[in-house]
């Protein structure tokens, strides 16, 4: 019953373009299967999936050793750079300066399950630079209870990716701890952040999210897609600002809220 009402709390939410109140239904969800069963139920009712396994994802955690979250994105919120909201439903216009990685073959879930971390590259068969919009339905924001922003698709708003590029992450791959992400909001400057992936290497997660993706909508399909984890901590905009997100050597995306 209480992933029912979470459930109910976030599709009205979306529906409405509105934001629910978290405080009722705060000690709803007891576990991470909780909050997923959540995910999965508001898309099933939005009918998010119907051709297949999602094609996009968000994925992430704090540091190496904690646990990993993950969140299937509707098809409608993944836009190519360069993107323009318009008129995309967002209230909290969080951004996040992040890598996105593409499976280069299907993985299946016995496949997954073979897999360890760390040691997932060669999957991969290119890489983009991405701008998350990070959203909450909820009226306290990202002060509500964690398993209720887990259970809001991590708190995804909207998908911006660049033009991908081809890669060899296990003979070729950046050195990471080097890398530098500029980040650059409306008319404000720019920022710029070195080596400050949390978990150090973008492709480390993949073994984790595989293992949670096949085992939830089963085979993965070549082609899909893993935004990694954000560069910039989590910086805010407003309505009307430009994105503008670079990465050395990788490319750039770009976002007109």
């Amino acid at each position: 019953m209480s992933v029912e009402a979470v459930s109910q709390a976030l599709l009205q939410a979306r529906a409405r373009a509105e934001l629910a109140d978290a405080q009722p239904l705060a000690g709803s969800l007891s576990s991470p299967e909780d909050a997923y069963a959540v995910q999965q139920a508001v898309a099933r009712e939005l009918d998010w999936f119907a051709a297949g396994a999602p094609r996009a994802w968000k994925s992430g955690g704090p540091q190496r050793g904690a646990p990993l979250t993950h969140a299937p994105l509707p098809p409608a919120g993944v836009w190519s750079s360069p993107a323009r909201a318009g008129d995309w439903p967002l209230h909290t216009r969080g951004i996040e300066a992040e890598i996105a990685l593409r499976l280069g073959q299907d993985v299946s879930v016995a496949q997954a399950w073979q897999l360890k971390a760390g040691e997932c590259a060669g999957l991969v068969d290119a890489m983009a630079v991405s701008i998350e919009v990070v959203e909450s339905r909820w009226q306290q924001q990202f002060a509500a209870p964690p398993p209720l922003l887990m259970a809001d698709q991590l708190c995804h708003g909207a998908l911006v990716i660049g033009e991908w590029q081809a890669c060899d992450l296990v003979r070729a791959a950046p050195d990471w701890s080097t890398q530098v992400c500029r980040l650059r909001l409306g008319d404000g400057e720019t920022s710029v952040h070195t080596g400050t992936h949390s978990l150090g290497d973008p492709a480390w997660l993949l073994a984790d999210w595989l293992r949670h993706a096949t085992m939830a909508y089963g085979t993965l399909a070549a082609g899909t897609v893993v935004t990694t984890g954000s560069w910039v901590g989590l910086a805010r905009a407003r309505a009307g600002d430009s994105v503008q997100v670079q990465f050395d050597g990788i490319g750039e995306a770009f976002l007109q809220l």
